[in-house]
């Protein structure tokens, strides 16, 4: 137990990394001139973390737990001291880069580690603990980094995680087993891992830029999907060849690993997409002005940390996961069709219920599916299969928060402009007033005020009323298409779980595979 504190420890300095900094972003970017590029701090870092997973997951398998543990806690400090320093938002997105190697490292021993410590039976308890860490992180993060924002400086934001790693760093090395399974000769996979790098980034990159920065017919994004699967198709071929692959395509053989990566995906599609989108739904449609995104998402969050404890006491208790990962597949989906079908009159009393539907039944599925692969290879394999699970729900992730941005705003506007009685259409562009091109300017009053500037003054009350309600009206339905794809890949993530093989939990941590 005082080990696996260490690694609570650890990930909370992962996890204070990513909330913390949330906040402040904004503001950074203002200093550093640099809004234009803001996007490019976030997908540095999800790119490299996710990168960096299945790299140290093999890793740790091949030389130990704790080595790689602590070296991602080493490497996340040192970038958090760099982007202190960022003097502009190129360094900075650097740093942040630098960063997402550090998280990718920790995070994935940090699973395995918890693996290590104890039995398949066990595991689901503890993960959902380590899923707490992450849920108290989301709620006090933003609050703590705005507090720091405003009364410090922006730099203390990456500074705050410089002693938390220190104090985290003392107690792993202290008193940490080294979780060293074969101490024989291996042989690095390092051009695969190179081509896996070539691979994911710009997979990714492609996935953030589409329907954002460029159509996703644009040159710029199909030019980054062929390249991305020209490399995949290499990688294939190196891994098939070498004898100790970063990840080894045999397993995909095995369908417990098949159907969990498959899930993952499509479950983080779910997630990662009700989580970005949320506080804007209640913002900007609800009108309502948060005082961070962890408070508004508080509700999803704290369900997802009390449906993940009571799921991991189930699982453990009874030693069968099947029934119990069907169940919160199909409470996901039912969540995420229940935010589908929200519109500009659902009371907050709604929207909490949804997001407590949504919480439980993603704050069950995303630990339950960890232990499930566990449970299905042996010891020495823990690190690559925990590690690809996680690998294909950041990808999940990505792929959902894009395609969500790109049905948001294509939506939007078409419901927009079809919304708007005609006779104010007409008067608004005789007036020479533009239409606001995207739904952020519902959380921007200097926009508003632009516009209303620009009507004529007679009717400028009426009118701006009109385009706020068209605005609102276009954003929910906007929205509730973006939660309803988001609602269909979770229905089909619970699909492929009835697929799902159950193995009895074991017992214990020996294995003879």
């Amino acid at each position: 137990m005082v080990v696996f504190g260490a690694v609570l420890l650890g990930m909370l300095v992962a996890a204070l990394n990513q909330t913390v900094v949330g906040t402040a972003m904004p503001r950074i970017a203002a200093e550093l001139n640099g809004l234009d590029s803001y996007p490019w701090v976030f997908t540095s870092f999800m790119i490299t973390s996710a990168a960096a997973l299945p790299i140290f997951g093999k890793l740790s398998d091949m030389y130990g737990r704790k080595l790689f543990f602590m070296l991602g806690i080493l490497v996340l400090m040192g970038g958090s001291v760099l982007a202190g320093t960022s003097q502009n938002i190129f360094q900075l997105a650097v740093y942040r880069g630098i960063q997402g190697v550090g998280a990718g490292a920790l995070m994935s021993n940090a699973m395995s580690i918890i693996g290590e410590l104890f039995t398949p039976l066990e595991r689901g308890k503890y993960q959902a603990l380590n899923q707490g860490v992450f849920t108290a992180a989301s709620i006090l993060g933003p609050l703590v980094g705005g507090l720091i924002t405003d009364h410090l400086s922006w730099r203390w934001v990456f500074y705050v995680n410089v002693p938390v790693g220190l104090l985290a760093l003392a107690v792993t090395g202290a008193i940490m087993p080294p979780f060293r399974n074969d101490r024989g000769r291996h042989a690095v996979d390092y051009w695969g891992a190179v081509v896996l790098v070539l691979a994911v980034s710009p997979l990714l990159l492609g996935f953030s830029w589409a329907g954002q920065r460029y159509p996703w017919g644009s040159p710029q994004v199909v030019g980054l999907f062929a390249l991305s699967a020209a490399m995949l198709a290499l990688f294939g071929i190196i891994e098939s060849r070498v004898s100790e692959p970063i990840l080894p395509l045999n397993l995909f053989r095995n369908s417990i690993f098949a159907i969990t990566c498959l899930v993952s995906l499509l479950v983080g599609i779910g997630m990662f997409g009700a989580m970005v989108y949320l506080p804007l739904f209640i913002q900007a449609v609800g009108g309502q002005t948060a005082t961070s995104s962890g408070l508004v998402l508080m509700p999803l969050m704290v369900a997802a940390f009390v449906a993940g404890v009571i799921g991991g006491q189930i699982v453990s208790r009874s030693g069968r996961y099947r029934a119990l990962v069907l169940f919160s597949t199909a409470v996901g989906a039912l969540g995420m069709f229940l935010l589908a079908r929200m519109g500009v009159g659902t009371t907050n009393v709604t929207i909490t219920r949804n997001m407590v539907v949504v919480g439980a039944g993603f704050g069950i599925a995303m630990p339950l599916l960890i232990v499930v692969v566990q449970n299905a290879f042996p010891q020495r394999l823990l690190g690559v299969v925990v590690s690809s699970g996680a690998f294909f729900r950041s990808l999940g992730g990505t792929i959902g928060v894009a395609v969500m941005g790109t049905v948001v705003g294509s939506r939007f506007m078409s419901g927009f402009a079809a919304g708007l009685p005609p006779e104010t259409l007409a008067q608004m562009r005789q007036a020479g007033a533009s239409l606001p091109t995207t739904p952020q300017a519902l959380l921007s009053s200097g926009t508003v005020s632009a516009l209303g500037a620009a009507l004529p003054e007679a009717t400028r009350a009426e009118m701006l009323q009109q385009v706020l309600v068209a605005m609102r009206s276009s954003l929910a339905t906007a929205m509730g298409s973006a939660f309803l794809l988001g609602a269909v890949a979770v229905g089909v993530a619970f699909l492929a779980c009835l697929f799902l093989r159950e193995i009895p939990l074991r017992k214990s941590n020996v294995t003879h595979r």
